[in-house]
């Protein structure tokens, strides 16, 4: 009598095991897609995190700036500029994207399209960069200054370079003022030599110019300005550019970290990034095209600038 019930007890105890086990296993896989889903999608949001900074370089934006210069001549009317810096061509920038990037500058027809150095990672490549040039359609001329990626070491180096701009129909710029004709009048495109490999003669481009001429002042580092600024035009008188385009910082190239890459470290911060105006004139330091050091970009876009100028 005993072991009957005790045999009774055991099976209803197993026979209830069996009905949890089953319950157990079911809710388990009603919960465990959910599990999956949610695993997923971290992984997926993760992978997504960390590959946007290696993306975003592939994605060139337009900066579409409209500026307003009483010196500008009535004649002109209207200008429209394309600024383009820190290409860095062969550093992760292949040919394709420099057609791309060509392609980009042309459908916004530019007056003038003005280079603001850096153009490959040494001045080997940077001759070949402009071989490799495809065909840019602008209505008046193409200028470019050097970066201290171009310029070389010897002056063979910066004549062969120079050379090479002239053949791709790009004015080069080493501390000279070149006067361009639009129509019946003209204006100025002053271009610095690069302040780390060069030197910069900005008391010299001023003293060619004068404070009524429109001037643009084309520079790879905005380290110059300073100096610039104290510069005087022909007629001893401050105030003899109208427009500063300037490149080299990358805007940081990565958001918060550009001390840690070593990007631009000798420019002062309020020359790091962007439009800013000093004593009435307008400048922009570029995020530039390229990338130098690590081949990605968080919160700082490649960029080219479309800067439309009129009198009024």
């Amino acid at each position: 009598m005993y072991s009957g019930k005790g045999y009774q007890t055991n099976y209803t105890w197993s026979g209830a095991s069996t009905r949890l086990s089953s319950r157990s296993r079911r809710s388990h896989a009603r919960r465990n897609p959910r599990r999956r889903f949610f695993a997923w999608a971290a992984v997926i949001l993760v992978l997504v995190i960390l590959a946007v900074p290696f993306l975003t370089p592939l994605f060139v934006t337009v900066d579409r700036v409209s500026l307003v210069h009483e010196q500008l001549p009535a004649d002109v009317g209207h200008l429209r500029i394309v600024f383009v810096s820190d290409i860095h061509w062969g550093y992760f920038f292949s040919d394709s994207r420099l057609r791309s990037l060509v392609n980009q500058i042309n459908d916004l027809k530019p007056d003038l399209v003005l280079f603001g150095g850096d153009y490959a990672t040494d001045n080997t490549s940077a001759i070949q960069f402009f071989k490799k040039l495809p065909s840019i359609h602008r209505r008046y001329a193409m200028l470019g200054v050097l970066g201290e990626a171009d310029r070389g070491e010897t002056e063979m180096d910066l004549t062969l370079l120079t050379d090479a701009m002239r053949s791709a129909e790009v004015t080069p710029l080493v501390n000279n003022v070149a006067q361009v004709r639009l129509g019946n009048t003209s204006i100025y495109v002053a271009g610095s030599d690069d302040y780390l490999t060069g030197k910069p003669d900005p008391d010299a481009m001023a003293a060619r110019v004068s404070v009524e001429d429109y001037v643009i002042l084309l520079a790879h580092n905005p380290s110059v300005i300073p100096a610039a600024q104290g510069a005087v035009d022909r007629s001893g008188r401050l105030g003899w550019f109208d427009l500063g385009l300037f490149g080299h910082t990358h805007g940081g190239q990565i958001a918060g970290l550009s001390g840690l890459l070593d990007i631009a470290s000798e420019v002062e911060p309020r020359y790091q990034h962007g439009w800013l105006q000093e004593n009435r004139v307008d400048m922009l330091v570029s995020n530039g095209v390229g990338t130098s050091v690590f081949p990605a970009r968080l919160f700082c876009p490649a960029q080219i600038h479309c800067i439309d100028i009129s009198r009024q």
